[in-house]
């Protein structure tokens, strides 16, 4: 496709998309579907208008997936509703590990036993797709910073962390392959990628979010009363704090998640405590002022990423193996490491349920790959995961596409009002 006709193709998606809002949001199905059934038609498995080849544009594709998780992760962060508590806390963070964790081993299991890939390979495959997307389950994510229904919260805070915590994986499946250091018996590899880039962009994150709340709260006060450009302080945070991760070997999907929520805790804990001391009108903030803008981007990543998708696929894309690693992803190593990690946590079984369904796969894993090949994968074993990785992806798209708003239409009526909503 030349120039003009992808500024044609996008251009008229992007006005269908903005005039027929409302009929989306009545749809059975989520607008993802629509954007990789563009993508297949002028791809290659049907008009062959174009072709997306992901190990010859992976630099490409790397650059553009992070970016899109960036943006999503941070609208997540600003978006946790109330003041972090542990125990509110306590379920996404066993999902974000101890699920994490028993899911990348089940997938390694599978791929080496069922697949016959190599332990490296298999560990690196399990890291790839045992992270839930932040870009494109925006449906069960949580919706405006004022939502505290349980389900949501759960998903979206999930969401946040384990795109930080699959990384030490794909340094360990790297690293199996010969690709990364691990150090004598894998010393190296707890303490720097375990440890240290996992504290640190926690640390990072926090320190820049809170920096960046009161610095922003004392110039719009009195008698400063400046007027702040929210979308630039927004994307200026997610740059500093990412930059500044990857120099110190942190892990900046991390860091970029709990700087917004440390932001926007700040900021209300802030307001909260103006209210008390004075009748001032509540002052703007930078979380909800940038918020509205990084869902745009966020949405106009998904459609194009969605699409480039689609245009990788060929008919000979699908394999009785790849769509069966996406069945087993699906129905037994995603529920059941929810449920081990959701063990004790009083969650209700019904929401356990619906968080075990929803495992949605999708830029997030075109990432990790996109870096690991970035990283020396070697030719034929980079094919051979991107052909899994992309089934899977498209599944998940489809699957949980079409099951996400009979389940949550099944599940609020079925459910009794304000029952599985956070306290306040």
């Amino acid at each position: 496709m030349t120039s003009p006709q992808w500024f044609l193709l996008i251009g008229a998606l992007l006005l269908l998309r903005g005039l027929t809002a409302t009929l989306l949001q009545r749809l059975p199905f989520t607008p993802a579907i629509i954007y990789l059934g563009v993508g297949v038609l002028v791809g290659p498995s049907a008009l062959h208008l174009f072709h997306f080849n992901p190990l010859k544009e992976s630099a490409l594709l790397e650059a553009l997936t992070e970016v899109a998780v960036l943006i999503s992760l941070f609208s997540a962060g600003v978006k946790m509703p109330g003041s972090f508590s542990f125990t509110r806390w306590r379920a996404p963070m066993l999902l974000a590990t101890l699920s994490m964790a028993l899911t990348v081993a089940m997938v390694a299991a599978f791929s080496v036993y069922v697949l016959g890939l190599p332990l490296g390979a298999g560990v690196l495959l399990g890291a790839i797709l045992a992270p839930t997307d932040p870009v494109l389950a925006t449906d069960v994510q949580i919706r405006h910073p004022g939502d505290r229904d349980q389900l949501r919260f759960t998903l979206t805070c999930e969401a946040g962390m384990n795109d930080g915590s699959a990384f030490p994986f794909v340094m360990l499946g790297l690293g199996l392959l010969g690709l990364h250091e691990l150090g004598d018996s894998n010393l190296h590899w707890v303490a720097v990628e375990v440890l240290w880039a996992t504290g640190a962009a926690i640390a990072v994150g926090v320190a820049a979010g809170m920096a960046l709340a009161r610095l922003g709260w004392l110039l719009r006060r009195k008698p400063h009363q400046h007027a702040l450009m929210d979308d630039f302080l927004g994307l200026g945070l997610i740059g500093v704090v990412y930059g500044l991760c990857v120099m110190v070997d942190a892990w900046g999907f991390l860091a970029v998640f709990f700087a917004a929520v440390a932001l926007r805790q700040t900021e209300l804990k802030l307001a909260r405590a103006a209210l008390t001391t004075q009748d001032d009108e509540p002052l703007p903030t930078v979380s909800e002022g940038s918020l509205i803008f990084k869902e745009h981007l966020e949405r106009l990543s998904e459609m194009v990423l969605v699409i480039l998708l689609g245009g990788t696929l060929f008919a000979s894309s699908w394999s009785w193996g790849a769509a069966g690693l996406a069945l087993f992803l699906f129905l037994v190593a995603r529920p059941a490491s929810v449920l081990v990690g959701l063990l004790g946590t009083g969650t209700p079984w019904r929401i356990r349920g619906l968080v075990a369904w929803f495992g949605v796969r999708g830029v997030g894993s075109l990432y990790y790959l996109m870096y690991a090949i970035q990283h020396g994968l070697p030719e034929p074993l980079a094919l051979q995961l991107i052909q899994l990785t992309l089934i899977v992806v498209t599944l998940s798209i489809l699957l949980h596409g079409v099951s996400v708003k009979p389940l949550l239409g099944l599940f609020w009526r079925r459910g009794k009002p304000g029952s599985d909503n956070l306290s306040p």
